[in-house]
């Protein structure tokens, strides 16, 4: 499933990062007040988050260039 929503991001031009985590039977793995049981999950999903945290600030200022495609272009210009 997550490959399959990496390939959709793309699709839609969404930036997509490699790193990736998941936590079986998360309902079972949260404390009552939110924080989780297991710190090796945790530790994984801060390093996911951190992850996207950092290509978000690196590409921020990039997107109209990284978006930009040659066929829209060509397609503004015909009409």
């Amino acid at each position: 499933m997550r490959d399959a929503l990496r390939i959709l991001g793309r699709w839609m031009r969404m930036f997509t990062i490699l790193n990736q985590s998941s936590v079986a039977k998360a309902y079972q793995e949260f404390h009552a007040d939110g924080t989780m049981k297991d710190l090796s999950y945790c530790d994984r999903a801060a390093d996911v988050m951190e992850e996207l945290y950092k290509f978000t600030l690196l590409l921020r200022e990039h997107i109209d260039y990284l978006t930009d495609r040659y066929s829209e272009h060509n397609q503004k210009s015909l009409q």
